[in-house]
């Protein structure tokens, strides 16, 4: 788990990030004795279960039964990967990273990553001033004022102006020593062709910062508030080291938390929309920055949710991007919906008319997908003439055939014969007909990893006696050699146990075993940790630890012998084999049996 990162860093940024601190910022915790209890975030409960450990710096729900130590927790919570967690944590103590050799990347392109984003932050506090005090922005206060946008909201959005002239960034970027072939990397500033000179990208614009899903800014969209009608609307970033335009979604740093809660992202198309739609309640929101929705968007969005809505501009431009939205999210295996903003709105507009609670409602009356797609086919095609019924089956046809699903293409092929008042049989032959390909299934990114992660989630709970092997061995570190000498991990049936008790037999030997947190940190799975961080959450101290190791040791030896010995009986009952398979199969039960009475002894005695 620790992969490009050295183990004496983690350790370090694991002893500098006190777990109810960093769980304290995100939740409102409450002492229960020498613990700490919250409403799991997770899953959806009343009474708390969700338990936070000083002492062994840990978490455990005993609702949902995640649990793990504090990079887990993060990893979790912003459901990011586990070198990210790494990152913020380390930037939240203000450690510097270290790198395994060769793990860590290039230093010079992390080094270019770090310039541009601090570069990033200054410019974005420059124009966040000049929107706020600097006469030069008084057209963006007044735009900001007529479009109904909050001073709460400017300054949740970071909103800011860029002056017009041609050298203000220029002379900025001077005045705080920045190289201009740098600032130029950024996206900021370009080259006059044929010189040495630069001059400003954005100008007279209002500036939406763009920010990665840490909250980082890392690019920028202009929207100009002045000029002819040849100027464009919005100028944005170029990509750069720090951004890649089709893996960035607009206000995602600030709705993921919302977007994990209500199990579905809405999607719209601009900024203006989106923070109508966040300072109104409608939180769970994202946009595509500067591109139509990718294959990568839709890959993101699912790592939160299953299910996306569309809420695009209800002008032909914003259905078009609604219908040419499909093939990507269905890729990746989401549902999706698609919610019409009355015509002469979009969804900036509808809020500012009707309000956030009425728009909320037009979300979750969305339609799905395919009732969307067939209500547009019949309004821009005649269903009346030849021509446009052929359009209408033709792009059902298309759109059904990318699902893979033969009840879903049945259910649209009886949709589709209803409206154009035929025979569901007719319509059914013709999707057939016109799909170049036989229906198969999509391919979900990730489908096996996916797969994998779900059955290590739900890994069935170990017995009764191989829990109390694990509170045992993690709890007690003086009856750990005990065990190494005289357990067998063959005795252990459960998969997952028997890796913990193996990795805490290895830590005892090598002498490696420093905090269980730090265990924590080799043991990847998250039904691992779920199994550690439940064994080890209770407090309630256990009598004659050592005793009651023998027993469980004993216990589980019997157990094994006991399944041995039904293998034997079922095997020497076989009609085919021999007497002497016979008998050689009964020697065997009967030296298990005289095993079984035996008392436990060190491995390798008689």
């Amino acid at each position: 788990m620790a992969g490009i990162f050295s183990q004496q860093t983690l350790e370090q940024i694991r002893a500098a990030s006190d777990i109810v601190e960093v769980i304290g910022s995100y939740l409102p915790l409450k002492r229960a004795g020498a613990n700490f209890l919250a409403l799991c975030p997770f899953h959806k409960e009343k009474t708390p279960s969700f338990n936070v450990h000083p002492q062994k710096q840990i978490f455990h729900c005993f609702g949902c039964h995640k649990g793990g130590d504090v990079f887990t927790f993060v990893k979790e919570y912003e459901n990011i990967d586990f070198p990210e967690a790494v990152r913020r944590l380390a930037d939240r103590a203000k450690i510097a990273l270290v790198y395994e050799r060769g793990g860590g990347g290039d230093q010079q392109v992390r080094h270019l990553k770090e310039s541009l984003l601090q570069i990033h932050e200054q410019i974005t506090q420059r124009w966040q001033g000049a929107l706020s005090t600097e006469a030069s922005g008084q057209i963006a206060r007044d735009y900001l004022e007529k479009r109904g946008v909050s001073a709460e909201a400017i300054k949740l959005f970071r909103l800011g102006f860029a002056p017009d002239l041609w050298d203000d960034t220029v002379n900025w970027s001077r005045s705080k020593g920045h190289d201009l072939g740098l600032v130029e990397k950024a996206g900021l500033i370009l080259r006059k062709e044929g010189s040495d000179s630069y001059y400003d990208r954005f100008r007279g614009r209002l500036m939406f910062p763009i920010c990665d899903e840490q909250g980082r800014v890392i690019a920028f969209s202009g929207r100009i508030l002045s000029g002819d009608e040849k100027t464009a609307k919005y100028v944005n970033s170029p990509e750069t080291p720090i951004f890649t335009k089709s893996k960035v979604f607009f206000g995602l740093d600030k709705s993921k938390r919302a977007v994990l809660d209500a199990g579905y992202a809405i999607v719209c198309e601009g900024q203006l929309d989106l923070i109508a739609c966040f300072m109104s309640g409608v939180q769970n929101i994202v946009a595509p920055q500067g591109t139509a929705l990718t294959a990568e968007h839709a890959r993101i969005l699912k790592r939160y949710v299953e299910e996306v809505v569309l809420c695009f501009d209800s002008d032909e431009a914003g259905q078009n991007a609604a219908v040419r939205s499909l093939d990507s999210l269905l890729a990746s295996g989401l549902a999706v919906r698609v919610a019409v903003v009355p015509a002469t709105h979009d969804p900036d507009s509808f809020i500012k008319e009707f309000g956030g609670a009425a728009f909320r409602e037009l979300i979750e009356k969305a339609e799905g997908y395919f009732d969307y797609y067939l209500s547009r086919l019949c309004a821009t095609n005649g269903v009346t003439t030849d021509k446009g019924r052929t359009a209408i089956l033709r792009g059902m046809a298309e759109a059904v055939r990318k699902t893979g699903n033969q009840v879903l293409t049945d259910t649209y092929a009886q949709k589709t014969a209803l409206r154009l008042g035929v025979s569901s049989d007719a319509v059914r032959a013709e999707f057939r007909k016109l799909s170049k390909f036989s229906p198969r299934p999509v391919e979900e990114a990730s489908d096996s990893t996916a797969a994998a992660a779900d059955q290590d989630n739900e890994a069935p709970a170990p017995s009764a006696h191989e829990s109390w092997l694990l509170k045992l061995l993690l709890g007690h570190e003086d009856i750990v050699g005990w065990a190494a000498d005289h357990l067998e991990t063959a005795w252990i049936q459960h998969p997952v146990v028997k890796q913990i008790v193996l990795l805490r037999m290895d830590a005892h030997q090598n002498q490696h075993w420093t905090t269980l947190a730090a265990f924590m940190s080799e043991c990847e799975m998250p039904a691992m940790q779920s199994f550690i961080t439940e064994a080890t959450a209770q407090v309630r101290p256990l009598p004659n630890p050592a005793q009651q190791l023998a027993d469980v040791a004993l216990r589980l030896r019997n157990r094994f012998i006991d399944a041995q010995l039904t293998a034997l009986l079922q095997s020497a009952s076989q009609p085919e084999i021999s007497e002497e398979e016979r008998l050689e199969l009964l020697r065997k039960q009967q030296e298990l049996r005289l095993l079984k009475r035996q008392p436990l002894s060190a491995k390798g005695e008689a």
